[in-house]
Parts: C-alpha cells; sequence; structure tokens
C-alpha cells in the first residue's frame, strides 16, 4: 500500500463534466496555480478516502488536467496531459487516473480511456450523464463494461453527488492493487515499428510500448526532454522510416473499431436515441441565426439589469456603513498622523474594495449560471459565424467572454485556439472586452449621471448604459480584430469544434462556490493592490517637496483670518493636497488630460489605476477624504457629486466628464497584469507594446471625442 498522500489525475473530454466532479470531491479544499514550468492554469485540491479494514483515511490530492478529446493535443493546454502522464518524474504524476466519460456518447469518450489505459497508468472509468443517456433512449451496463476493459467503471451523477462514495473505494482498490490491466487497445505494430519501440525503451528505460510510440510522436511537446533528446528521436524515426500522420490514422482507426463492439455489449438503446426534447426545442430558438441573437442580448440585458437592481441596496448600506466607520473613528482616536493613516488611507481604501462586493458577487454568479445551465455553449456557436468575418474563429469567443471576469486569466484560455494567427488576434483584443475590474468604476459613474428611471416600465436606464458599455467593448473588439487582421499575415486555416451539451439546471451549491470564489479573489488579490495603492497614495498625497504645503497652509490661514474655522480646515486640507506628491504628480500631466475635461485629481486616480483598473474609485475616495473639502458629505458618491470645477464653479462631475471618463476605460489598457500576461504568452515585448500603444490611443481620441461632443 502506498504511503503518503495518493495523487489522483482527473482526464477527460471537454463537457463530460470533470470540473463539475473535481468540485464535488474538493468541495472548499482547492487551489489554483500554474503546472511547472507552463503558463496554464492547475486546478488541484484534496479528499479523503475511507482506509479498509479498520484502517486510518487516506488523504488523496487530485488534479484537474485540462479537458481533451485524445493524448494527441492540438492546443497548449492540451500538452499538459501527455507531459504529466508520460513523465513518472513530473511532481503531478499520478498514482491513479480517474477517466469521466459522457454516457450519452461512449463511444467517442473510451478513445480517450483505452489510450490512457494503455501508457501502463492505474484507471478508473467513472461513467457521467447517465440521466442524459437515459433521457436518449440509452441504458448502460457498467458491469458489462468493467468486464470489457478489466479496469473499476463506477456509475456517478456529478451533478448531484451521486456516486462519489463508490469512486473514492474504487480508487482505494485501485491503489492498493499492485498489478494493472495489460490489455493493449492500439493497433498491432508493424515490424518496423517493434524494433523502434525497442530501440526507444532500451535508450530511455521504459518498459511501456505505448509509451515508447509516444516519445516518437510527441517528444518537441515533452518539455522533460532535453534538446540532445529530441534530436536522437529524430534520427530513430528517420533510420526506421517512421510515418507519424500514417501512425496515428492507423491508429484511430483500429482503435474504433475495437471500441465498438464493446459499446454495442454495453449500451442498449430503447426507440430513437436523440437529444432530449426540451434540448432540441430550446436549441431552435437559441441556435437560430436570427433569434439567437436577439435571445442573447437579451440575457446580458437582463444580466447588467440584475447588477444594477439587486447591488443598490447592499451597496448604499456598505457605503454608509464605511463612512460612518470613519467619521467615528476619526472621533475616537487622538488628532495626528495615526488617525488620518488609519481613517483616510486604509478605511477608505478599504472602503473601495468592499463597496463592490455585492457587484462583483452578483455578476459572477449570473455567469456560472449561463455556463452551468449550458447557454454558454450555444452562446460560443452562433457566435462563431460571426467571429470569423472579423479574422477570429468561435473558440475566440471563450476568452472575450472569460473577459467580462479578468483578462489575465482570459488570455490565458487563448491556449486552446490552436492558429497562431488566431490566437494572437484574440490576445490583443481581449483587453477591449469589460473586465469586473471596470465595474466599480461603470457603476458609480453611471450612478452620478444616469437617473435611475424605467424604460419601458421595467428595465432601469442605468442598466441600459451599463449593457450599452459593455456591447461598446464588444464592437471595439471585434473591430479592432477586422482591422488587424489586415496587417497580420495568417499562415494557417483555424477550425472550430465544440461538442453541444444538453441543458441542464445549475447545481447552486457550485453557483455558490463561484460566487465566493470570486469575491475572495477580488479582495484578496485585487484588494491588496487596493490597499497597497490607498496607503502609497496616503503618504503621498500627505507629504510634500520642501516646505510648499506649510507655505500653503500658512498662505490661506493668512487670507482667511475671519472666516469660520470649518472652512479654513477644509481650505487647509484642499491645499496641501494640491501641493503635495501627488498633487504635483496630478499638475504635471494635467495639461495631457485637460482636453478630456479631467483635473489634476482625476490625473492622479488615472495614474494609480494603471496598477489595475478597480483602483480608481478607491483612489478617488482617498484623494477626498484627504481634500478635506466635505467634512459634512460622508460617502464616497456624494463627495463625487460636489465636488465642483474650480474654473467654473460648476459640478466637476457632469455628464460630459463622467461620459468621457466611461469610455476612456472601456478601451485603455489600465493594467500591469494584463500587460505582463501578454508578453508571458507571446514570448516577448513587442506585442504588449503595440497593445499598449494602440488601445492608449483609442481610449484618448475616444474620451476627447465624447467630451467635446457632450461639452
Amino acid at each position: 500500500m502506498k504511503q503518503g498522500n495518493i495523487k489522483v489525475a482527473l482526464v477527460g473530454n471537454p463537457n463530460a463534466g470533470k470540473s463539475t466532479l473535481f468540485n464535488a470531491l474538493t468541495g472548499l479544499r482547492q487551489k489554483t496555480g500554474n503546472f511547472p514550468g507552463v503558463t496554464v492554469e492547475k486546478k488541484s485540491g484534496t479528499f479523503k478516502l475511507s482506509g479498509a479494514d479498520g484502517q486510518p483515511e487516506l488523504s488523496a490530492i487530485i488534479v484537474d488536467l485540462p479537458g481533451t478529446y485524445s493524448i494527441y493535443p492540438k492546443s497548449r493546454d492540451e500538452t499538459v496531459v501527455m507531459d504529466i502522464l508520460a513523465n513518472p518524474k513530473h511532481p503531478d504524476f499520478p498514482d491513479v487516473v480517474v477517466v469521466v466519460a459522457d454516457a450519452s456518447n461512449l463511444q467517442r469518450n473510451l478513445l480517450l480511456f483505452t489510450e490512457v489505459n494503455d501508457l501502463g497508468l492505474p484507471c478508473v472509468l467513472a461513467l457521467n450523464m447517465l440521466d442524459v443517456a437515459a433521457s436518449m433512449n440509452l441504458t448502460v451496463n457498467a458491469v458489462q463494461l468493467a468486464m470489457k476493459l478489466n479496469v473499476p467503471v463506477v456509475r456517478i451523477n456529478a451533478r448531484t453527488g451521486e456516486g462519489i462514495n463508490q469512486l473514492k473505494e474504487a480508487v482505494r482498490q485501485v491503489v492498493e492493487r499492485s498489478e494493472h490491466s495489460a490489455f493493449a487497445y492500439f493497433y498491432e505494430p508493424k515490424e518496423n515499428e517493434i524494433r523502434l519501440i525497442e530501440e526507444v525503451k532500451a535508450m530511455y528505460a521504459l518498459d511501456n510500448d505505448y509509451v515508447a510510440l509516444q516519445y516518437v510522436c510527441q517528444h518537441d511537446n515533452f518539455s522533460f526532454l532535453e534538446k540532445p533528446a529530441r534530436v536522437a528521436l529524430d534520427k530513430l524515426i528517420e533510420k526506421h522510416a517512421f510515418d507519424e500522420n500514417l501512425f496515428l490514422a492507423e491508429e484511430t482507426v483500429s482503435r474504433y473499431e475495437k471500441i465498438k463492439p464493446i459499446v454495442n455489449k454495453s449500451v442498449k438503446s430503447a426507440g430513437q436515441t436523440e437529444q432530449p426534447y426540451w434540448t432540441r426545442k430550446l436549441d431552435s430558438v437559441l441556435l437560430h441565426p436570427f433569434w439567437g441573437y436577439v435571445m442573447f442580448a437579451a440575457v446580458l440585458i437582463l444580466v447588467f439589469q440584475a447588477i444594477f437592481s439587486w447591488a443598490t441596496y447592499p451597496v448604499d448600506l456598505l457605503d454608509a456603513g464605511i463612512a460612518a466607520s470613519i467619521e467615528w473613528t476619526k472621533g475616537v482616536l487622538p488628532e495626528g498622523i495615526l488617525n488620518d493613516l488609519i481613517t483616510d488611507g486604509i478605511m477608505a481604501g478599504l472602503g473601495g474594495i468592499l463597496l463592490f462586493i455585492p457587484p462583483i458577487a452578483i455578476l459572477f454568479a449570473l455567469v456560472s449560471i449561463l455556463e452551468e445551465s449550458g447557454y454558454m455553449a450555444r452562446v460560443m456557436v452562433i457566435m462563431d459565424k460571426l467571429m470569423r468575418k472579423f479574422g477570429l474563429n468561435g473558440r475566440s469567443v471563450v476568452p472575450l467572454i472569460s473577459g467580462v471576469a479578468c483578462a489575465v486569466p482570459a488570455i490565458m484560455t487563448t491556449r486552446s485556439i490552436s492558429s497562431r494567427y488566431e490566437r494572437l488576434l484574440t490576445i490583443l483584443v481581449t483587453p477591449l472586452m469589460s473586465c469586473s475590474a471596470r465595474l466599480p468604476i461603470y457603476t458609480i459613474l453611471i450612478a452620478l449621471v444616469v437617473p435611475s428611471t424605467k424604460v419601458l416600465g421595467f428595465l432601469n436606464m442605468q442598466g441600459l448604459v451599463l449593457f450599452g458599455l459593455y456591447l461598446l467593448g464588444l464592437v471595439g473588439a471585434l473591430g479592432t480584430a477586422w482591422l488587424l487582421s489586415l496587417f497580420i499575415p495568417r499562415k494557417e486555416p483555424g477550425y472550430f469544434m465544440l461538442e453541444m451539451p444538453s441543458y441542464k439546471l445549475p447545481r447552486w451549491g457550485h453557483v455558490a462556490f463561484t460566487m465566493y470564489d470570486s469575491v475572495r479573489s477580488f479582495v484578496l488579490e485585487a484588494g491588496k493592490v487596493i490597499m497597497s495603492i490607498s496607503i502609497i497614495l496616503w503618504v503621498l498625497s500627505s507629504y510634500g517637496p520642501g516646505d510648499r504645503m506649510e507655505n500653503a497652509e500658512a498662505q490661506v490661514v493668512a487670507t482667511m483670518r475671519n472666516a469660520p474655522q470649518e472652512q479654513v480646515n477644509a481650505a487647509i486640507s484642499s491645499v496641501k493636497l494640491e501641493n503635495s506628491y501627488a498633487g504635483q504628480f496630478g499638475h504635471f500631466i494635467e495639461p495631457a488630460i485637460r482636453p478630456l475635461g479631467y483635473d489634476w485629481k482625476i490625473g492622479i486616480a488615472l495614474l494609480a489605476s494603471f496598477a489595475a483598473r478597480e483602483v480608481f474609485v478607491g483612489t478617488m475616495a482617498t484623494i477626498y477624504s484627504i481634500s478635506g473639502d466635505f467634512e459634512d458629505v460622508p460617502t464616497v458618491k456624494e463627495r463625487l457629486i460636489k465636488e465642483k470645477n474650480p474654473e467654473t464653479g460648476q459640478a466637476m462631475f457632469t455628464p460630459a466628464v463622467s461620459f468621457s471618463l466611461l469610455i476612456f476605460y472601456v478601451f485603455a489598457m489600465m493594467c500591469m497584469s494584463t500587460i505582463a500576461v501578454v508578453h508571458r504568452e507571446t514570448h516577448g515585448w513587442k506585442w504588449p507594446l503595440i497593445q499598449l500603444a494602440y488601445l492608449m490611443t483609442l481610449a484618448y481620441v475616444s474620451a476627447f471625442v465624447v467630451y467635446q461632443v457632450l461639452s
């Protein structure tokens, strides 16, 4: 029996329910990161296995490998699967592989299982989506299938948790069993291939014929092989006249020939087999060439309506609560630097984090519902025709939709796009999709200048404006992709292949976990940046070069000798901020941003938001807390409303200024993390710098036009 933690790899086709099973097994015991040596997201977690015959529980570490239809990769993320399964020295090399199979399409799913099994790895086959198979009049005999495949086969329902305990027991038994099935599914090797296999096995101390063949076929993808080893394998291929393409074609045909009788014996059909009734009815509308787009637009409008309608009350309560807490703390603590740091720096920055938890939680919950229900796959299909007109393909929809959450993981998902040309175009335009970091900016500025009136009796005007901003980002992404496609040469054709899942009711536990995970990520990741920037800003806003701040204060005291003390204090805070380091930075860039309608205070926020877009609101909160102009106006929103333009004496955040800022943030590349991930994915600074230049130019020109027109 293995000592220590058991390592389990989760393998399966896309949409087979692999991620759902991972969530069911691990619950909240999950973490994300990257696989060692590659920029591919890694999801891992732990679960417990009951011990046999009174033995203590065993702890299992499970890794969710990228979805793939076979072990032969067609995209960058799929290369991870064999990079782990063919390398026993890899830190994630498994003791057991759980292959998740869609029971409603068993023949295709068994192709991957037979390939993994032939690698000599202990396997458990988890039959998922049996309810979908039943709705298609299909019955799967798991016992018969286990006998034919000579591996444990477990019936599960990953969405409801049915069969999870039996799966854990099967994993434990496979670990305890030392021997492995020697049943081979690949076709009989030819004479020259037999000699090649033996030489490769001897050269690399391998004991499995199929692993040796993978060294031959996939050595260029194996990160664990050094260049001399790859060159040696190329020489062996040439020596034995091995035709890789012919082998792959013959092997696939041979596998399906052996799989077909197994499926025929194990799967029985009663009547006509087809997609469930409601799936066909809904698809007739949602995949319609006209109504499909109408329904997608309607769904998006409802999502943004919900964000404003549902988030208003908790946001207002949090805003008032934070303001009251700051006011109370100011009164309790003795006056001085510590008081100012805690209230104007830390608590104001904390308010910039907490204030936007409700809309972000609602956004991620609704997106999760769309994904869980199966609707998001339909969106990818109907958008494929549109994408191709702009130089992209259907798989580009995945990162573009993911970009609504965050551009960083969205750009990383472009690895599933096999065409380098289409992948590069997608990377370059994904930041134009309005991510959740923009949501705090959108919500606060829209609330300032857009009335909360009803349109057609049930649509909120603020929600419609928010929808318009997201739609503008999508239009900008598609238009930019088309323009860039005129200058970037295409060297290979692209294709789009996606299996259509049946519709399902969302599993509310998974929706809740997604919402919790997104909020936690925002608070811990973005929150650290916001808090750091807030404290740095407080320092830069509280201190200045030389004695400028002291001289400015003395001048105010001299000129306002007969004014009430509250007005004097407010004026002192304002001129000290203007003469601080932060104020000097703001004044330095003010000539460049003045044509957009922005003053030096907004300039400070623009500079700070290069670290992360969502810092803008927290920065404004910190600036107006320090300026002290509105001691009787506690909330961030009210402070922005009361801010005056020193030149006109009117409100600073007019519709012209607010919409100019909104348009600027729709297009601006205000995120260092995104620049960093583009550099990593494109392996150089050429494309990140091009991306930064064109997006900032587009943002500036668009904001300038909007301000000039509206003013």
